[in-house]
């Protein structure tokens, strides 16, 4: 799955093009990488996000297409 539609479906960002910005402006790491949009992110990635002086980061548990809005914590894990 892209990193910019993960983000957006495990609701760690809250719109794709959200997402897509952030990744632009290389604020998106994926296994200490500065990952485009279009990375492909699977099960044990560990995606790093920065916003202004906080950083998120999470270990990808599961990648689904669509999920509901309180199930979507299960995808991911704080690290």
């Amino acid at each position: 799955m892209r990193l910019d539609k993960f983000l957006k479906v495990s609701r760690l960002i809250k719109r794709r093009t959200v997402a897509n910005e952030a990744c632009d402006a290389g604020r998106v790491l994926v296994n200490d990488k500065v990952a485009k949009a279009s990375v492909n992110v699977k099960t044990g990635d560990v995606i790093e996000i920065q916003f202004g002086t906080k950083s998120v980061k999470v270990e990808v548990v599961n990648v689904q297409e669509t999920v509901r809005k309180e199930e979507a914590q299960e995808m991911y894990r704080y690290l």
